[in-house]
């Protein structure tokens, strides 16, 4: 397989050295010399910082990345004029793990193939393997694929790739999920955009490092058309209920049509690619029938409401939120934000801007390099997070920092809020957390949050909401008259698969089952549901550690996995055994407990009504990638 294709150099020196002013360079490094198959490029003083992986340029000195353009721009210049060329072949193992232990330190063994996956060649490597009329030809077989999201459409593709047959159900028009059902002004991701798409489809031209909600939905409908996915998906669709047949091991599937009618759809196996975070959550407050004015959530943002000159009430400072003030506190007449819990900001000067130029070109013009970035990325700012988050038992502070190292971002940070607010004390004395560091997400920021709290006609209030008025809100202080409200207070995480019926083996109920407490292997397989897999389900979300992207690539390798493994030997249902879901969900609790998010009490909706954190991966990326690479059909019942 040849490397990816390259557009001609043709640029004058002057033009490169412009081009690589933008640059990243420890992965533009590591991308020449696999391209080229030289690794002079990858001199051991110019190995980026293990020590603080979020230094720019890896820690580099000016002169450091003085030397590296240097390195780059011969490089460039002499495969422009003929001298080099790169090279018809990918790097082999060697190379790839010399070059991944340049960029990630000595640890870099473990991610050697994930570096295959996700850097060595121009093909799909974690596509599926297995073809069913190889395995089983004759066999009726067919998946029901419940939301056509992120993770249902990639669900999709898999099984498509596999060749079995599958339908997806998708309550909305259009593909997209949370990137259709959120249009709130300002919505974007706060992941970079490099990391934030699949592994295997157009991740190198992003015209910002954060993408914003337009663009991440033309990437998932693109997707969905050129992959072929869209035209498996029944839109404005719901399911209402699965029913798992003892005697067949099939499924029965419920669903609402648009028409209003019900279908029943037959299945072998059931993906349920809903989300968490796709159903509003509204504050328990007093009175909020009694508003006069209209009222929305963030998410189902009314864009016929014009906002400008008005008197607008914004309950809520998550992310949404974060978000969304700046751009309505242009325009609205007055703006009070109602503040229960301040978020910890994260420095992230270029959250708005558009990918450099210089390293756009670069993208095209080397091979590699966009893939090497987006492992760069991996390694360090996703995997780096990681350990400040991690509790120390003997640390006394924990319900302001939880570990030294915890404490120390938390001073850093603190500093970065001081110098936004050093003109506000006010507002300083409201914006700075008194949880640590990780027990809630950090929200990036390039100084618009305080800028809009700043402006004259923004109030921030952070007393107690104690009801809603026809003409507002009221709290100690007194009324807050408002035009509009707009409730910027999150989604009910917790209740997983809600509002589905869902009846497994023996006519077990899922939601009885579970009873507010979601749990299940892998985040995937649930005891006494045979065939039953979840997408994106309990304990997989991640707080400082990357994208839901790739845990959902992770997700459908291993589902595809089970269902090959079924199709290969004959069987029709695996059923995960209780004592191996058990002792997962222990190992789950005990980590989560020894995180910043578990040990603290700030209001979360990490954790669930009983006080449990349901949603978070207590460990590394790599740790669920390494989980999801192979079945252990000893970890289920075959049926």
């Amino acid at each position: 397989m040849p490397l990816d294709p390259a557009e001609p150099i043709t640029d004058a020196d002057d033009a490169i050295r412009g081009a690589l002013l933008d640059a990243e360079l420890p992965p533009l490094l590591a991308a020449l010399a696999t391209a080229t198959g030289d690794p002079a490029l990858l001199p051991d003083h110019l190995r980026p910082s293990t020590v603080n992986p979020l230094m720019p340029q890896g820690g580099y000195t000016p002169a450091q990345q003085d030397e590296a353009r240097a390195l780059a721009l011969a490089t460039l210049g002499a495969i422009r004029d003929g001298r080099r060329s790169f090279r018809q072949t990918p790097a082999d193992e060697e190379e790839m793990l010399a070059t991944g232990r340049f960029l990630a330190g000595t640890d870099a063994g473990r991610y050697l193939p994930l570096l295959i996956e996700e850097v060595a060649t121009r093909d799909d490597p974690a596509a599926p393997r297995w073809r069913k009329e190889r395995l089983a030809p004759d066999r009726p077989f067919h998946v029901v694929i419940v939301g056509a999201g992120m993770s249902g459409l990639l669900a999709g593709h898999r099984l498509g790739q596999a060749g079995v047959p599958y339908t997806i159900v998708e309550k909305n028009d259009d593909v997209g999920g949370t990137w259709l059902e959120n249009t709130y002004p300002g919505c974007r991701v706060d992941v970079s955009s490099h990391l934030y798409g699949y592994s295997f489809f157009d991740h190198d031209d992003w015209p910002s490092y954060f993408a914003t909600q337009d663009v991440l939905l033309d990437y998932f409908r693109r997707f969905a058309g050129r992959s072929g996915v869209r035209e498996h998906i029944r839109f404005g669709a719901e399911v209402l209920a699965a029913e798992f047949d003892d005697e067949t091991c099939a499924w029965t599937v419920r669903v609402r049509t648009p028409d209003g009618g019900i279908e029943i759809l037959a299945a072998q196996a059931v993906i349920s690619a809903v989300g968490q975070l796709n159903r509003p959550s509204y504050p328990r407050i007093e009175g909020r029938e009694d508003f006069a004015g209209p009222s929305f959530h963030s998410a189902r943002w009314d864009h016929g409401i014009d906002l400008a000159g008005k008197r607008v009430a914004v309950i809520g400072t998550g992310a949404s939120a974060f978000q969304f003030v700046p751009e309505i506190a242009r325009t609205a007449g007055s703006l009070v934000v109602f503040q229960r819990t301040a978020p910890w900001l994260g420095p992230t000067p270029h959250y708005h801007a558009p990918v450099a130029g210089g390293l756009r070109r670069l993208f095209k013009h080397v091979p590699g390099y966009a893939r090497w970035y987006r492992f760069w990325l991996f390694a360090s700012t996703v995997e780096g997070g990681l350990p400040a988050v991690y509790v120390d038992p003997a640390w006394q502070d924990g319900e302001r920092s939880v570990s030294a190292v915890n404490d120390e971002r938390r001073a850093l940070l603190t500093a970065y809020l001081e110098h936004l607010f050093a003109d506000r004390p006010d507002l300083l004395r409201a914006a700075i957390p008194g949880y640590p560091l990780g027990a809630k997400r950090m929200l990036r920021d390039n100084g618009v949050w305080a800028a809009a709290l700043k402006r004259d006609n923004v109030t921030l209030v952070t007393g107690p909401i104690s009801r809603i008025t026809e003409h507002g809100i009221r709290t100690a202080d007194g009324d807050h008259d408002a035009d509009v409200i707009v409730y910027a207070t999150g989604f009910s995480a917790s209740g997983f698969l809600m509002p589905m019926t869902v009846t497994g083996r023996d006519g077990a109920d899922l939601h009885k089952r579970w009873n507010g407490d979601a749990r299940a292997y892998l985040g995937m397989t649930v005891p006494e549901f045979p065939n039953l897999f979840l997408m994106y389900g309990p304990n997989t979300n991640i707080v400082v550690n990357g994208s839901i992207i790739f845990f959902s690539e992770c997700a459908a390798h291993y589902i595809l996995e089970c269902l090959g493994s079924l199709l290969r030997a004959g069987h029709r249902a695996l059923e995960c055994r209780e004592e191996v879901h058990d002792a997962y969900n222990e190992l789950i609790d005990a980590a989560n407990r020894q995180r910043a998010w578990g040990v603290s009490s700030v209001n979360s909706w990490y954790k669930n009504a009983l006080g449990r954190v349901a949603q978070n991966w207590p460990f590394t990326l790599m740790e669920y990638w390494e989980r999801t690479r192979e079945p252990d059909l000893g970890d289920y019942h075959v049926l």
